[in-house]
């Protein structure tokens, strides 16, 4: 989905950073989100024939947080959209992971020059907000038939919207799924079509794939160890709504007794079933030991997929990660958002190009090329996916998951909240804490991150 960086970073006011990275400060509390100075529609209405005639230049940052080809296929797609829009000029930026994209666009934000649009984690919602850098998207959704939100799956929309308004699209969308060397499945006498379903079949499994030099599991704990928590968390909750955060950014809920069992099982699977190594696992090395073979499973985004179908040597299976109580995964991955401080000529133009990336056509092709999954309905309509499902099934288990999704950890002061639970789960990773001690630490300290935006 993702993701993340490998080393935390230097607080940046009013904004925030992904998983598993050093967090900005607080925003301004407030969450009131202030009108664009010319409305989206006043945007469209007025400047979208400047767009159609006259030459428009936009700056578009990206950032690339999984293996393969993603930069150039997003060159690829603008030269497209500027095929079609000869007008439109659009002058991609690679920003490095998400960590990066988003320094970049906050640095951008405070000088009064930010992109014109931009991939961003999915997660930045209230921090964009709290900034007031973005502009709502209803206006230009309400004059163009373009963009159905009804299209997009509801897993991915979630984290779009607030107070009514829609500001950002799905784009570089994914889920955690699970990874299953079929090779060595054979070997240690599995059935490499079954894979494990259940948190105890996890476990046998990986007792059974471990041998020496070669782990049975390995699950990412540095860049996303909220997101990978969040996982677990999903799967041992019957109520969906007993997410790790309250829809409205303000509330969150890390110590709760289901979470509890989700962190300890977690540290079991290291401490006490050595299925895994122990300690905090780097998250680009979890998918370059998949790939040679040093690891059996493993559980990281689906954004990965064609990094490993194009590296691997050997045949691998990808099923929904293994259930508690009910399957569950946190979504991932980025949007596509506009932002306040650009003419609205240049947001009428910057409509144009989300409309064209997002078309089921493009998020086909998109996911084919990338491993990110088809944000849209639509796009597995496509003959594009439908001719690569046919040939690669593995394609379709993260939107087949879909159903079971919920949104990413998203708060207001994103960056200390998510820290606190990054920070607290790395520590009882690394054993200096104890999954209840660090739970409850992680929720005092996002409760005083979130105590001005709830008065």
């Amino acid at each position: 989905m993702q993701k993340h960086l490998k080393w935390l970073l230097p607080p940046l006011a009013g904004m925030t950073l992904l998983a598993g990275c050093g967090k900005p400060a607080a925003p301004a509390a407030s969450e009131k989100p202030a009108a664009p100075a010319v409305s989206a529609a006043q945007a469209s209405q007025t400047d979208k024939p400047a767009a159609a005639n006259e030459a428009v230049e936009l700056t578009f940052y990206y950032p690339v947080n999984v293996g393969g080809p993603v930069m150039k296929v997003i060159d690829g797609m603008t030269n497209k959209f500027m095929e079609k829009h000869p007008n439109i000029k659009v002058k991609p930026v690679y920003t490095g992971n998400y960590g990066d994209n988003t320094i970049k666009i906050q640095s951008g934000i405070q000088a009064k020059q930010p992109p014109d649009v931009a991939v961003m984690m999915s997660t930045e919602l209230y921090s964009m907000l709290d900034t007031n850098a973005i502009i709502p998207l209803d206006d230009f959704m309400a004059k163009d038939p373009g963009v159905n939100m009804s299209d997009f799956y509801p897993a991915f929309v979630e984290d779009t919207q607030t107070g009514g308004k829609t500001y950002s699209i799905p784009f570089q969308r994914s889920t955690i799924v699970l990874y299953y060397n079929k090779d060595m499945f054979k070997e240690a006498g599995l059935d490499p079509e079954k894979p494990p379903k259940t948190w105890d079949e996890l476990i046998e499994y990986g007792k059974k794939l471990k041998k020496e030099g070669r782990a049975g599991l390995e699950i990412p704990g540095n860049d996303d160890s909220y997101w990978m928590l969040q996982l677990f968390a999903l799967q041992n909750h019957t109520d969906p709504k007993q997410n790790l955060m309250m829809a409205d950014g303000k509330k969150v809920m890390f110590d709760t007794p289901e979470n509890l069992e989700a962190l300890q099982y977690w540290l079991d699977l290291s401490r006490k079933h050595k299925i895994m190594p122990e300690g905090v696992i780097d998250w680009a090395t979890v998918p370059t030991d998949f790939i040679q073979g040093k690891t059996a499973m493993m559980i990281h985004t689906s954004g990965n997929l064609t990094n490993v179908k194009n590296n691997a040597k050997f045949d691998f299976g990808v099923a929904f990660p293994p259930m508690k109580k009910q399957y569950g995964s946190p979504t991932g991955g980025g949007n596509l958002y506009i932002f306040k401080d650009t003419s609205p000529k240049k947001q009428a133009a910057a409509w144009e190009f989300v409309k064209f990336m997002t078309e089921a056509e493009q998020a086909a092709q998109f996911s084919v090329a990338t491993g990110y999954v088809g944000v849209r309905k639509s796009a597995f309509d496509t003959e594009t996916m439908k001719s690569y499902a046919a040939s690669f099934p593995q394609a379709l288990v993260a939107r087949d998951q879909l159903q079971y999704a919920h949104a990413e950890l998203s708060t207001h002061n994103h960056g200390k909240v998510s820290s606190a639970l990054t920070n607290q789960i790395q520590a009882a990773l690394a054993g200096t804490i104890d999954p209840a001690g660090a739970l409850k630490k992680a929720q005092e300290e996002a409760e005083r991150a979130l105590a001005p935006f709830n008065k």
